[in-house]
């Protein structure tokens, strides 16, 4: 009996050990052959792949696909879950149909994202997507995400629940944001030129972990016009240990 139950245990001991959560990176790319002289329509994808055998490693790759096919996805047909291939060519058809439809048009399109793990412990799996599209107009959309996940579940963790005394926390960022970007510090957080909806500070929807400390990222046009590019404010966990519920 004893040896039956020491047999079990490494099993267990084993089996855990392999399903630790790791990484492959992927990559997906098309190029269109139309307007191809020199600005080639093209869509290129680069991902971080969780490769265990598990629900928290499916959880995490379902969730990256989901993003990236917000992104670039601008066909109305549903296509398979977790197929990039998929993904990318109709990238390239959506392009050629609609040149087909305005030959006139001059352009080509273009994609790029590339995603990366920037943080990882043994409770908290951060993904970073960086991402660049043109599909016409003035200029591409341009940004970052972070996807922030638990590390043994793969359920995506909201901001949200990161933080304890969370109005305090908010309160305590609204200072170092208005201090940064020389913000008068009562008043309108909009008085000079920001665009925080209503008027009232909001935390970033994208927040990155790094080794020393929370790296806020607001994207173009989230809190200010075009032209002023993204807004960022680093924390280091020294200063807001008191507020975190998980690091």
């Amino acid at each position: 009996m004893k040896l039956r139950i020491r047999s079990l245990f490494i099993l267990a001991f084993l089996s855990s050990c392999s399903n630790e959560l790791s990484f492959d990176s992927k990559e997906f790319r098309q190029k269109s052959t139309l307007l191809c002289d020199k600005n080639c329509t093209e869509i290129k994808i680069e991902i971080p792949y969780a490769t265990a055998n598990s629900i928290a490693a499916d959880s995490i790759n379902r969730k990256v696909f989901q993003v990236i096919k917000d992104l670039v996805y601008v066909n109305e047909t549903p296509i398979p879950e977790n197929d990039y291939e998929a993904l990318v060519a109709s990238f390239i058809s959506s392009f050629e149909s609609t040149k087909e439809a305005f030959p006139e048009a001059a352009f080509g399109w273009d994609a790029k994202i590339v995603g990366e793990v920037v943080y990882q412990t043994d409770k908290i799996i951060n993904i970073e997507i960086s991402h660049y599209t043109f599909t016409g107009g003035a200029h591409g959309f341009e940004g970052k995400q972070s996807l922030l996940f638990n590390s043994k579940t793969g359920k995506v963790i909201q901001i949200r629940n990161l933080f304890q005394k969370y109005a305090e926390f908010k309160g305590t960022v609204e200072i170092l944001f208005r201090k940064k970007y020389k913000i008068p510090a009562k008043g309108d957080i909009n008085q000079t030129g920001y665009l925080f909806e209503d008027a009232k500070f909001q935390l970033p929807k994208n927040i990155f972990f790094t080794t020393d400390g929370l790296l806020l990222h607001y994207n173009q046009y989230e809190v200010a016009p075009y032209a002023e590019g993204p807004k960022t404010l680093f924390l280091p966990y020294t200063a807001i240990k008191k507020y975190f519920v998980l690091k």
